[in-house]
């Protein structure tokens, strides 16, 4: 075995070594430890990029599998790398990165053992994205989850605490159905591996099938919750809008989790080779999702502070991919895939951004603005003054930076937001399916619904921006340190990435696409026999 085989395991092994050397390290020495920590992302970073590579170039096919003690599968442990991890963890330690640079301006202060807890959540993400069973997915979300609550309470406060509980309560929950799930469907089908799981699907029999697919509901009801489904995402807009900065930046992730998580399992267990059970579950996700966009507009259009705008726009965001999973229309998968990456980054962006720009609006302006609106009470000499006031450097910079958040969210162009929404509706409409319509009344409901939201996100956003950038009482210029902007900027780099190479990029992802859509590869290459290290086998 190579040593970039041996690659597979450092997202996992990486942050977690580095959660546990900063654990015994004195708290009032935070400035190391955050140094300590985003050394190691950074790492981590080059690491996601060298596996994105080499998933993309692997001789053998795009699937790599990596197997702990050299057991083979369905008996040992798996790890699988293939082009949708791949991305997955690169996006994960993009944002990773970007939000611990921000924690280090302040917030990091702010608690204990922000830093292990963050690396502890990157163990979980990470391991969720590569692992090849289900019950080692269930292991990895319990980790993840561990490590959200106490970062979600990090800075606590009675708004965060309030939060805090909730997400715990709905959580613990969710993990509940998980562990019942998954035993229902060991009960069912003898094992827990993804790639055998899919083998033996289309040959249980009828009561062995009804048992499999009661486990499946129950196991995708806790899928639904991290990924923000009406109404079990009830939760989401007031724990994340509660979050201190970095945190919610990093939380953008964690929904992707689970539509990460429904769109492989969907694909690979009930696809066309699952017999009786194929394509089961996709009503559920078509029309869920578009109750969660309906929900998620709805909320971004009444919210007032931005922080609640943007824990709906997440929501908006789920049910968009949630729904574009539902069509299964083959089609659609790079358009998704591309949005999924945009809308992470430029909410992510977004909730970095919130607070710097909060600094410069005064306490009440936001009342004083709305009653003199109402009563139009201004005063046309005091508008003129303003108008002719010279915009200062800072306000310039996070103003430009507010417009790209509002751009990516609403799907404007010339951004990768709108690239991504035209990629997901020309996928829709020049599906290679021939057997459907071409039109059907989903694909109309899914795309009004898009437009939509996108019209919807439009207004709210620029409601506050005028409310923020232009109806200032004191017209207060906050202060911004270097850490704290290049975050965001850096995230907007990648987005702006995304629109200057979205030829090579959507080249990419229709190759993710098409290898996510025929999956025998993937079982092959994870069943396959494990090679002794003398090359036997």
């Amino acid at each position: 075995m190579s040593w970039a085989s041996h690659l597979i395991i450092a997202p996992i092994l990486l942050p977690f070594i580095t959660a546990a050397v900063l654990i015994p390290l004195n708290d009032r020495n935070r400035m190391m430890k955050g140094t300590i920590a985003f050394v190691s992302s950074l790492i981590l970073f080059l690491i996601a990029i060298t596996l994105m590579t080499i998933a993309a170039t692997a001789v053998d096919g795009s699937t790599l599998v990596y197997r702990l003690g050299n057991w083979p599968a369905p008996y040992g442990i798996v790890l699988v790398l293939d082009r949708l991890s791949a991305v997955m963890i690169a996006l994960t330690t993009l944002m990773a990165l970007a939000a611990q640079m921000f924690s280090m301006a302040r917030w990091h202060k702010a608690g204990f053992h922000f830093h292990s807890l963050f690396q502890f959540m990157l163990v979980g993400v990470n391991g969720a994205f590569l692992t090849g069973d289900l019950f080692n997915l269930f292991v990895f979300f319990e980790i993840m989850l561990a490590a959200s609550y106490g970062l979600l309470l990090h800075g606590s406060g009675p708004a965060r605490v309030k939060a805090g509980l909730h997400y715990i309560a709905v959580n613990l929950a969710a993990s509940s159905l998980f562990l019942i799930g998954v035993s229902l469907i060991y009960g069912a089908a003898g094992t827990l591996n993804m790639a055998d799981l899919a083998l033996r699907i289309p040959d249980l029999s009828a009561e062995n099938r009804m048992l499999m697919q009661t486990g499946a509901a129950v196991l995708g009801v806790a899928f639904l919750v991290k990924a923000g489904m009406w109404p079990l995402g009830f939760w989401l807009p007031a724990a994340y809008s509660a979050a201190v900065p970095p945190v919610a930046a990093i939380f953008a992730i964690l929904t992707k989790v689970g539509v990460y998580i429904l769109l492989r399992l969907s694909v690979l267990l009930f696809g066309n080779a699952a017999g009786a059970s194929q394509g089961f579950g996709q009503d559920v996700l078509l029309y869920g999702g578009f109750a969660t966009i309906t929900f998620g507009t709805i909320g971004v259009l009444a919210s007032q502070a931005m922080g609640r705008l943007a824990g709906y726009y997440v929501l908006v965001s789920s049910g968009s991919l949630m729904a574009a999973i539902g069509l299964g229309e083959s089609a659609v998968l790079p358009g998704m895939l591309f949005y999924l990456l945009s809308s992470t980054l430029g909410i992510s962006a977004f909730f970095l951004l919130i607070e710097l720009v909060e600094r410069a609006r005064d306490a009440g302006a936001d009342v004083l603005a709305v009653t003199m609106e109402a009563y139009g009470e201004i005063d046309e000499d005091q508008l003129e003054q303003e108008i002719s006031t010279a915009v200062p450097g800072t306000l310039a910079v996070l103003g430009l930076c507010f417009v790209a958040c509002a751009m990516l969210m609403a799907g404007l162009p010339p951004l990768s937001g709108f690239l991504a929404k035209f990629a997901l509706l020309h996928g829709l409409f020049t599906g290679d399916d021939t057997s459907r319509p071409v039109l059907a009344g989903q694909d109309y409901g899914f795309t009004a619904l898009i437009i939509l939201s996108g019209l919807a996100t439009l207004i709210a956003m620029t409601r506050v921006g005028i409310r923020t950038f232009w109806t200032s009482i004191e017209g207060t210029i906050p202060r911004v340190r270097l850490i704290e902007i290049t975050p965001v900027l850096v995230l907007l780099t990648a987005c702006l990435f995304l629109t200057l190479e979205a030829g090579p990029v959507l080249r990419y992802l229709t190759a993710t696409a098409r290898a996510i859509d025929v999956p025998q590869g993937y079982i092959e290459r994870v069943l396959e026999p494990a090679t002794l290290p003398d090359g036997g086998s």
